[in-house]
Formats: structure tokens, sequence, C-alpha cells
């Protein structure tokens, strides 16, 4: 298992930790071939090498987890338990303590067509539950189940009951625009999912615009006592049928000194956030 003393839980309970940032952005300044429907999968399946060094380039600025590459990997066990294993690799060379959160991205990301920005897929929420039921089981070796980008309350509901009574540790986070879900449902109904869920153990949002964080991490405080967690992205829109990211006019600020100050004990970045944004988010040491 990784070089964690306790379960992540525990210490988010008391302290701060660092996440990684984006696996995509820094696998294409390794110089890794992402095209074609798998992404990130594409290089943990031909080059899992090269998954392993983004996830050491991250360790070394500092991440204390590391989120998979089986965001988008769909239904296939072999990668899924490959993921985990490259990441606990990482994980155990590390000089600090470092968990593996396991990728669980939404059913949208298998369509590779921008649906996890839009949510309402059509789908029942017993069909979305059968989707996710075996990779969540192919991915039981991780610390914590990453339960992320979700755009809607629909996913989540399924996803929650794939969790309950498994014992297993997750956090859930929804992708978020305008102060709702990507589908458009009110956030603190969203957040509030979670709030009774044994198997949650933070709940906050991930590839957003920055600007969005505050008042996503404001409502999910209003409904549960949970830890919070955020990792926006740099502020770029995904271009679905251009498979490219436009990024903003101006750099995206981020006010992380706020989002812990509502809350937020897990903090680090995912699409376009690199090492170097990383280590910037480190907490200063105490004095």
């Amino acid at each position: 298992m990784p070089r964690a003393t306790g379960p992540l839980a525990d210490a988010l309970a008391s302290r701060n930790v660092l996440l990684d940032g984006g696996l995509s952005n820094q696998l294409a300044a390794q110089g890794c071939d992402l095209s074609g429907d798998l992404w990130t999968g594409r290089v943990l399946a031909e080059h899992p090498d090269q998954v392993e060094a983004a996830h050491t380039a991250y360790v070394r600025a500092g991440a204390e987890v590391l989120i998979t590459a089986s965001y988008q990997i769909g239904n296939d066990p072999v990668l899924l338990r490959r993921s985990v294993r490259v990441a606990d690799r990482a994980a155990r060379a590390a000089g600090h303590e470092v968990w593996v959160a396991a990728s669980v991205g939404p059913y949208g990301a298998v369509l590779a067509d921008g649906s996890e920005y839009r949510g309402r897929y059509g789908l029942g929420a017993d069909r979305l539950a059968a989707f996710h039921r075996p990779r969540i089981e192919a991915l039981g070796g991780a610390d914590v189940l990453a339960l992320e980008t979700v755009p809607d309350t629909d996913e989540a509901e399924a996803l929650l009951r794939v969790l309950a009574g498994t014992g297993a540790r997750a956090w859930l986070s929804y992708t978020v625009a305008d102060g709702r879900t990507r589908a458009g449902q009110p956030l603190d109904e969203a957040f509030a999912l979670a709030a009774a869920a044994p198997e949650v153990i933070a709940v906050g949002v991930n590839c957003c615009d920055p600007a969005d964080v505050l008042p996503a991490l404001e409502a999910a405080a209003s409904v549960t006592a949970k830890p919070l967690l955020a990792y926006p992205n740099d502020g770029s829109v995904w271009d679905a049928a251009g498979r490219t990211w436009h990024p903003p006019s101006a750099p995206a600020p981020w006010d992380v000194e706020a989002w812990r100050a509502a809350g937020a004990r897990l903090v680090g970045g995912c699409c376009r956030v690199g090492p170097d944004a990383i280590a910037a988010l480190r907490t200063p040491p105490p004095p």
C-alpha cells in the first residue's frame, strides 16, 4: 500500500492535505500521445512508466494525494487495477506521506464527447449504478475513491448507492458552473446527498473555473460538516468537438486562503494545472 501512516480521513480532520494536478497536461509535457477516446488511459495501456513519471513529478512538487489514470478507462479491470499499482509505486518511492485516490470518472467521460460537462445522460440510476459498480470494485486497492467531475445529482445518487455498506472511503466532487451543477441543479441539494453517507469523507468541486470554487464550497458548508475539497482547472473551457482547451483571456485568480477559510482541507488542481502550480500551493510550515 502507499506510504500513508493512516487513513486520509484522519489527516483531513487535523490539517490541510495537498492534492496533485492535471495528469493529462503533465503527460503531454512528457511528450505522450493522448489522442483517442482513452485519453490518459491510452498512456496507461501503452506506456505505464510515463504515467508513473507523471505521478512522480507531482510527488516532487509536494503532492500528498495522487489521483490515478482511471478517469476515462471505463470497465477494463486490467487497466483499472494497473492505474492503482502505478500510482502506488510512485507513492512508495516518495519521501513523504502519500495517499492514492482512484479516479472514478463520470459516465460522460467514457463517451469522450464532453458529456461530463452537461450530465443528464438519459440513463436511470439503475443503469448508472450498474456501470459504476464493477469499476469501483476493481479500484478497491486504493486508499480512497475519487468520485470526481460528477455533473449532476442523478449520477451522484447512483454512485452513493453503489458505495453504501461497502466500507469503502471516497470523496464526492462535482463539476460546477455559475453556482449550480453542470446539469443546473442547486448545489446545496447536490452536496446534501453526501452529508449522511458514512463512506464519503469529503465533498467539493473539481474541473471548474476557479471563480466558481468559493460559492460552491460555501454551499457545501451550509449542508454538511464534512471536510471540503477543491481542485479546479486553470479556467479554460473544453471544446469537445475540437478536442482542445480554450484558455481564459487572463489567468484566473486562485483565492486558496478563502477556500481554506471556507473549510477546504484538500486542495490541488485539475486539467492544465501542473507541478509548479501545485508546489506553489504548499502550506507554509508553522513558525
